[in-house]
């Protein structure tokens, strides 16, 4: 080595504390982060929300089994309101059993009213003459 070498050379002895080459500060390890943390949040939203669309087509599923194990025993029990309805409506529009019992109702309501002012006119009759009845 020629000795203007040296004076322009580090010693070798001091090589490890002499500052590395200059490197601009930059965020391009954090903002790799932050990418692959996105990437992972959303990863695991969608795997979150594949799971809600499994269990509530499931639930769906099962609601519409159960609908349809129930339709029959619905409409079975509907035909047979339907048809004690129709029962009752024909009983209703016979009116000559009604016609008969409505004349014994009149019949025995003149009864009772008859009756009824008897009881009275013996009541007056026994007011009457209960003042003159010595009681105790």
């Amino acid at each position: 080595m020629s000795p203007a070498s040296y004076l322009t050379a580090p010693p070798r002895a001091v090589a490890g504390i002499v500052a590395p080459p200059f490197r601009p500060a930059t965020i391009l390890h954090v903002w790799n982060w932050a990418v692959y943390g996105a990437l992972i949040a959303g990863f695991l939203a969608g795997i979150g929300a594949l799971g809600l669309l499994f269990v509530r087509a499931l639930k769906a599923w099962r609601a519409f089994k159960r609908l349809r194990r129930g339709i029959g025993r619905e409409l079975e029990r509907l035909a047979d309101l339907g048809e004690a309805t129709a029962d009752k409506l024909g009983t209703a529009a016979d009116n000559a059993k009604l016609e008969t019992s409505l004349s014994q109702l009149r019949r025995d309501l003149a009864r009772f009213a008859v009756l009824r002012q008897a009881l009275d006119e013996a009541q007056d009759t026994f007011t009457r003459f209960a003042w003159l009845y010595p009681s105790k």
